[in-house]
């Protein structure tokens, strides 16, 4: 059953278009990413076969989620990213290793997060989101009360929620609120924890760019508990 919340489509912030894509990737997006594009009335349209689905909100350049469908065949994959030139960076990818478990949409998470069903999502995946750096800019920051709460509702009980920055600011930013909730546990016992990268990790661009400029990337993990978010 899907929450019913009668409030106004919130607008999260970013890049909708960088430089000009190249003919092929062009060609891919206007050919081949209908086919695959996410419904947005029904989320989990074409994914009800596979063993569970997973959700990756902002995937940049694609490196992380095309990694981890090619290693996991059985799992349903859901992409969500506002900026064209990384939806065709997917679509590069996707269509070279003929994947057919991702679900595209070339948007913002808003647009149809409401609609997918509560504990039906195994994994969410936030990595190196836009840390809107600026304190007047902090309105923009993708980590909200209102999305952790739709996190902890879609989340299926005892899964994971990985949020991974190398901005201090955000980091603590996040950390805060998703704790506040009370609807997650912080699985970190020690700060090799969050100092180490997740299992299988393949790397980004940002990740190397972070290290190429002096900055420590911070890897966190947290649970979703049973008991009821305390807001």
């Amino acid at each position: 059953m899907t929450k019913d919340i009668s409030r106004p489509y919130r607008r999260l912030w970013g890049r909708a278009k960088g430089k000009p894509l190249s003919r092929y990737q062009a060609g891919l997006v206007t050919d081949k990413l209908p086919n695959i594009a996410l419904d947005m009335k029904n989320p989990l349209a074409g994914l009800e076969h596979y063993k569970s689905v997973r959700l990756e909100i902002g995937f940049g350049g694609a490196e992380h989620l095309l990694h981890r469908a090619l290693e996991n065949p059985d799992t349903g994959f859901i992409g969500v990213e506002p900026f064209l030139n990384g939806i065709a960076k997917a679509m590069v990818g996707i269509e070279k290793s003929s994947l057919t478990n991702i679900r595209l949409h070339h948007g913002d998470v808003w647009q149809f997060l409401e609609k997918i069903p509560d504990t039906s999502i195994a994994h969410i995946d936030i990595l190196y989101p836009d840390p809107w750096p600026k304190p007047r800019h902090y309105k923009r920051r993708l980590i909200k009360q209102d999305l952790i709460t739709e996190f902890h509702r879609i989340l299926k009980p005892g899964k994971e929620l990985h949020f991974a920055s190398d901005i201090p600011s955000y980091i603590d930013w996040a950390l805060a609120r998703i704790l506040k909730h009370g609807g997650f546990a912080w699985s970190a016992e020690s700060a090799a924890d969050w100092q180490t990268p997740y299992n299988g990790w393949p790397s980004t661009r940002y990740e190397a760019k972070a290290l190429r400029e002096g900055r420590t990337p911070h890897y966190f993990t947290f649970i979703r508990q049973d008991a009821p978010a305390t807001l």
